[in-house]
């Protein structure tokens, strides 16, 4: 039981909580785009290389850049570089700024697959756009950043 005195099976059966929603959405977005990016040329791409490629400039980027951008830990970032370097996705360089340290570049498997992702997404959204419409669209979005911006707040607010 919980505090207010429903138990968890009864919770799942009413209406969605916030997170149940944002996880569906997410594992559906996923199923769709990695389905689609392995039909496109990169079936050995997988949603936790995302940690990495979503954030990656063309020009590269170090990892302690990857991991402020992404929220994930530097050692994950790591080791997501290490398979994306296994699968040619991506490179590390030296830093020209700096050259003890090194950045992570995309090779041009990595463009095509950034430039891919990006555009199966895009459709997606538009699908989603056309059923809602514009502005109903453009209003949830807005919402949707702005619960996420402060979701990712919550420790600095308490």
């Amino acid at each position: 039981m919980t505090k207010d005195g429903r138990d968890r099976a009864a919770r799942g059966r009413g209406a969605p909580d916030l997170g149940m929603l944002a996880g569906q959405l997410m594992r559906a977005l996923q199923e769709e785009l990695f389905h689609r990016l392995a039909e496109e040329g990169h079936p050995d791409v997988r949603p936790r290389h995302g940690t990495v490629l979503a954030f990656l400039d063309p020009a590269g980027v170090r990892a302690t850049e990857l991991s402020a951008r992404s929220g994930q830990h530097k050692q994950i970032v790591g080791t997501i570089v290490d398979e994306l370097v296994e699968l040619g996705y991506v490179l590390r360089e030296p830093d020209p700024a700096d050259r003890r340290a090194k950045r992570v570049v995309p090779t041009e498997r990595g463009l095509d697959e950034i430039a891919k992702a990006r555009a199966i997404l895009a459709g997606i959204e538009d699908r989603h756009r056309r059923a809602l419409g514009a502005e109903r669209y453009t209003v949830f979005k807005d919402a949707f950043h702005e619960i996420a911006r402060s979701q990712r707040a919550w420790d600095r607010d308490a």
